[in-house]
């Protein structure tokens, strides 16, 4: 706590993915800063905060520094085309870091991918493969495979979908692409079980049309998958808008 009433300044929370250390002096303020920081800590954000002296996240009177020691998370896009690079701004929005991979050097320049932290050339299965080998995907990692092309989209899937530790694994395509890349996939001796890790067609039904509102949709997708959401108006729900994590 940084500004406020006096017996509150000074006061800390340490937050960990399973506990919390320390206190403020109300349980509901130490709730709710528990529950604002998480979503910050998971992308490897600061951020100053502002809650009233019992925890209303509308109120005044106490002001909240979260300071993070976790780095961002990696988005990682396979596919120079236009839905990557409106999938990387919006990453960067979210506070991912970055990564557009493609195979044609043509395609993949960093002026095409302004939102993107780097723009790599290389075949994608083989990219990942290395990286996952050198320690630089995890749990926290998104993988979007915008290749809709199956001499790329096959081999780099039958990599992600065996990796031990992945957050989202998720794949462009019809319907009946789909379809044929499960084929391939079953071929190529990948199981039901890691299949199902896959969201294939990308995204959530949004209607979406443009780049833009497709990476909306994809996003929105990772979202409801990382929180548990169910991806359904909050209007047709019931109950408490946030709960408790």
């Amino acid at each position: 706590v940084v500004a406020g009433p006096a017996s509150r300044l000074g006061a800390r929370l340490v937050i960990w993915p399973d506990r919390v250390d320390g206190a403020t002096g109300s349980q509901r303020l130490d709730d709710a800063i528990r529950d604002d920081a998480r979503g910050l800590l998971d992308v490897g954000r600061n951020a100053m905060l502002t809650y009233g002296v019992d925890g209303q996240r509308r109120g005044e009177g106490l002001s909240v520094f979260v300071e993070s020691f976790a780095p961002p998370p990696r988005m990682i896009v396979f596919g120079a085309i236009d839905f990557a690079a409106a999938c990387a701004k919006i990453g960067s929005f979210l506070g991912f870091r970055v990564t557009v991979c493609d195979a044609r050097p043509v395609f993949a320049t960093a002026s095409r991918f302004p939102g993107a932290n780097e723009v790599v050339v290389e075949w994608p299965h083989r990219y990942l493969a290395a990286e996952a080998e050198a320690g630089r995907v995890d749990g926290r990692t998104v993988l979007c495979i915008l290749t809709h092309d199956p001499k790329f989209d096959v081999p780099l899937l039958e990599v992600a979908l065996r990796l031990p530790e992945v957050a989202y694994i998720g794949a462009m395509g019809s319907r009946r692409t789909h379809d044929d890349r499960i084929a391939r996939l079953r071929e190529r001796g990948v199981t039901d079980a890691e299949i199902e890790r896959m969201s294939s067609p990308i995204g959530l039904d949004l209607g979406a049309r443009t780049p833009e509102e497709t990476a909306v949709s994809i996003a929105a997708e990772m979202i409801a998958r990382h929180w548990g959401g169910a991806g359904t108006p909050l209007a047709a729900r019931e109950g408490p808008i946030h709960t408790s994590s």
